[in-house]
């Protein structure tokens, strides 16, 4: 019975229960018999993403890399299912990232069929090896490319469907932020139900496994899968995963291609033009396409009548580092209309050069602006400039009574380094009021 109470309580991420039963000498590897070839509770925490029940069943003395029926470890319940939190906490855990079950699934090609690029990425970041085929010879490059190309409603509904049978699809993001599909569906008299999930990142996936493995794939190709996920992903994902990938060539091929696309007559091709051209090159402080791009972003400026890209030029600009983009900078900060985000005081600390009062008077308004998000960085930008000045000083110690603690982090990042004594009121409140990771930091 105890070891069905531990099984349930790891399930459902019940830390007080999974607390209790440790405490009273339950071995955390006990299998409750109740599921089919027995369950561990690690294993049951990780294919929830019950990273907080993880961790207590891990300094409770769990083995990581403990198997089930079918030789299933936690690390691959969580790859299988798309869970990269309690991925990483098993991974440092001593997880191993290239173990497989009975019939030859990895996790990253268990990632990979499930189309879960935040997963494999933590795989990828632990030395996962991206070249070992799974039971059926399939490398996960081969796997995530395979589920790219389909319809992923009709492809899951195939491995379910049965005649008679009713089903349902959902959509929502995963915490990754690729889109979870789930296909369910029962029978007519209702006492039989089956379910299925997957990610639609395979085309991220399929980017970061290329890239690990030196594939090189055409300019054209990347393109068509970042403008196909531009508007399914939460925060564009696939788009920034894919621009990265081609940002980190460096090569004047690739770069042609894409300045092409800063001046193409479609929109959506010019924003990911302009976004992955942005750093493209970009490695340990060296530049060495700068002379180049910045004069194709400074003319956009004047020729761009999309104001989507419109922002994503103001955001190239700042990532250019360089005070020649300031007076362009400026001048898409001071159109009428122009609404404010967090890329204003971002892209304008990035270009601000140390006596430019004009610049420096409109960063400070950022810090003093109504969304708590804008003050945050502009307060960022304002700590980080090299500067040094009465005003500077003034203006970050003013933001040390802001009701946004990272704000006051960041206030107190920036007087700390000026040698200001304020900064230690600044340290009091963000460590006695502020749980937050890095504001405490």
């Amino acid at each position: 019975m105890s070891e069905e109470q531990l099984y349930r309580a790891a399930l459902t991420g019940d830390i007080e229960t999974v607390g209790k039963l440790l405490a009273g000498g339950l071995d955390p590897d006990s299998p409750y018999e109740g599921q089919e070839e027995g369950g561990l509770a690690l294993c049951a925490a990780a294919s929830r993403d019950r990273t907080e029940a993880a961790e207590a069943l891990l300094a409770g003395g769990a083995d990581v890399n403990g198997r089930e029926g079918g030789g299933w470890t936690a690390l691959l319940w969580a790859a299988a299912n798309g869970h990269a939190d309690v991925a990483k906490v098993l991974i440092e855990a001593g997880a191993e990232v290239d173990a497989t079950n009975d019939v030859g699934d990895t996790p990253l090609t268990l990632a990979a069929s499930r189309g879960a690029p935040g997963v494999v990425q933590v795989l990828l970041e632990a030395g996962a090896n991206h070249e070992k085929y799974d039971g059926d010879g399939d490398t996960p490059l081969e796997v995530a490319l395979g589920w790219a190309g389909v319809h992923l409603e009709s492809a899951l509904l195939d491995q379910i469907e049965q005649d008679g049978w009713e089903y349902v699809v959902a959509r929502q993001y995963a915490k990754d932020g690729t889109e979870l599909i789930t296909v369910a569906g029962r029978s007519a008299d209702g006492e039989q139900s089956e379910q299925v999930e997957a990610q639609r990142g395979h085309a991220a996936v399929a980017t970061l496994l290329e890239d690990a493995a030196g594939v090189y794939t055409p300019v054209e190709q990347l393109v068509a899968r970042a403008l196909a996920h531009r508007d399914v992903d939460e925060d564009a994902e696939t788009w920034w995963i894919v621009a990265d990938s081609l940002g980190k060539r460096a090569d004047d091929e690739t770069y042609e291609a894409l300045a092409r696309l800063c001046v193409s007559e479609d929109a959506r091709e010019r924003e990911f033009g302009v976004d992955t051209i942005a750093q493209f090159g970009f490695a340990d402080g060296d530049k060495p396409y700068l002379d180049r791009t910045l004069p194709l972003l400074q003319k956009m400026v004047t020729t761009e009548g999309s104001p989507q890209v419109l922002r994503s030029v103001l955001a190239a600009l700042g990532h250019q580092g360089d005070p020649r983009a300031l007076p362009q900078v400026l001048d898409i900060l001071g159109r009428p209309g122009h609404k404010r985000t967090s890329t204003d005081p971002i892209a304008l600390a990035d270009v601000l050069p140390p006596d430019d009062e004009e610049g420096l008077a409109l960063l400070i308004s950022m810090t003093e602006d109504d969304s708590s998000e804008i003050r945050d960085w502009a307060t960022a930008g304002l700590a980080g400039l090299t500067a040094d000045t009465p005003r500077i000083r003034e203006a970050l110690a003013a933001r040390l009574t802001d009701s946004d603690l990272r704000t006051v982090a960041e206030a107190t990042r920036g007087l700390a380094d000026r040698g200001d004594e304020r900064a230690a009121r600044g340290a009091e409140r963000v460590l006695a009021d502020s749980d937050d990771e890095y504001a405490r930091e």
